[in-house]
């Protein structure tokens, strides 16, 4: 696998990811604010992804789906309602474990309540953290799929899992993470989980790998 070429977009995107680290260790931000970000980092490029997929819709109109060994043709609407279930699913189940592990919803609050209430949580550094992420992300995803008219040519099956990667990644790391917060250490662990994400984006091309898979599943159903 090739190893990725570091771009500006990615220098942004590591930028974007030291500022919780010195948010926390610099200017006394409470490491629990920079955990809530991390679970709302999900949304955010859940938000994103849906974005792309409703521009490369209004354009395309859908795109070959590959299932149970046949290639079918779907609208983009139909691989919007999937994406917006199942990735819902990930964020559901990731906020909701990092919420109650993390002891961050209200004495009493039902189980999904920081799912379905995650703006009541957002302050002012908060905002700063999460304005980061979404210029970052934004500076290397949304603006160059625009530019360079990906959205013209990418799949929409690429387009649909290209967050899953860096969620995974995130997944674990934030529901360890909350641990660490039940124990003092979360200072700490906002530094190493930083440092694990910006490992991910510079040495791992997840969307090589993404686009190879999908190759070998269109072969696959079309054989």
């Amino acid at each position: 696998m090739p190893r990725k070429k570091l771009t500006l977009a990615d220098l942004i995107l590591i930028a974007a990811n030291l500022v919780p680290v010195f948010g926390v260790w610099f200017l006394g931000w409470d490491a629990v604010e920079a955990f809530i970000v991390y679970a709302l980092e999900t949304m955010i490029v859940g938000i994103l992804t849906v974005g792309k997929l409703l521009v490369a819709t209004f354009a395309r109109g859908g795109d070959e789906w590959p299932a149970n060994g046949t290639v079918s043709r779907q609208s983009g609407f139909f691989f919007i309602i999937f994406f917006i279930l199942h990735f819902g699913i990930f964020a559901l189940v990731q906020t909701t474990i990092f919420s109650q592990t993390a002891g961050i919803t209200p004495p009493g609050s039902h189980t999904l309540h920081f799912f379905l209430k995650w703006y009541t949580y957002i302050n002012e550094d908060i905002a700063y953290m999460l304005a980061a992420f979404v210029i970052s992300y934004l500076a290397k995803s949304f603006i160059p799929y625009i530019l360079n008219d990906e959205y013209r040519t990418t799949s929409f099956m690429i387009i649909m899992f290209q967050p899953y990667g860096r969620i995974f990644i995130q997944q674990f790391t934030v529901i360890l993470g909350s641990m660490f917060l039940t124990l003092g250490a979360g200072k700490i662990f906002v530094l190493v989980f930083s440092a694990i994400k910006i490992a991910f984006e510079i040495f791992f091309n997840y969307d090589y790998m993404l686009a190879k898979t999908m190759e070998e599943i269109k072969k696959k159903s079309t054989k």
